[in-house]
């Protein structure tokens, strides 16, 4: 990619970040963003169809990123405790671009892109489970709830956090 695109990309994603932690998406326009990036708003609309669609990017490329980390990890369905540390930590190594992006009404659709996408890493890696309902319903639950038991506990420290889910996790390992 050409370096001028590159930096003009950097300084959309920049400011619409910025702007992202003082206000909601709905709130922030063009015209400022444009300001705070110090480009025109052709640029921006060379790159983005509106505000909204510059925020899909930037959602889409996070769960991307975070669903890279968790393949590159040691873990396997007969270890789910693993599992979800990985998950876990995956998502705590991008909380500040996570809690960014996506606000509280958003993070169901976090959580929904990281079922779907760990699940198609384990359909890969073991393509038996593909089309076992069962074992689909499991990593449903053990992903979604892992999650939002990580989002329902702000106040806990990290590693006791990821302990405790990894423990609860593991306890599931008969059902695999």
């Amino acid at each position: 990619m050409d370096i001028r695109i590159q930096k003009t990309e950097t300084a959309i994603k920049n400011a619409f970040m910025e702007l992202r932690s003082r206000k909601p998406v709905e709130k922030i326009t063009v015209k400022e963003l444009c300001g705070l990036a110090q480009i025109n708003k052709s640029t921006f609309y060379t790159h983005y169809d509106d505000i909204y669609a510059l925020s899909d990017a930037m959602q889409s490329e996070t769960i991307a990123f975070v669903l890279g980390t968790i393949s590159q990890g040691e873990w396997s369905v007969q270890e789910p405790g693993a599992l979800t540390r990985a998950i876990f930590q995956a998502t705590t190594a991008h909380r500040t671009l996570i809690n960014g992006l996506f606000s509280p009404r958003e993070r169901s659709r976090l959580a929904s892109a990281l079922e779907l996408g760990v699940k198609e890493m384990i359909y890969q890696k073991y393509p038996e489970l593909r089309g076992d309902v069962e074992k689909s319903i499991l990593l449903s639950f053990s992903i979604q709830g892992a999650y939002h038991a990580y989002l329902s506990h702000p106040e806990a420290e990290e590693e006791r956090l990821a302990s405790v889910i990894e423990r609860i996790s593991s306890t599931l390992r008969p059902l695999y």
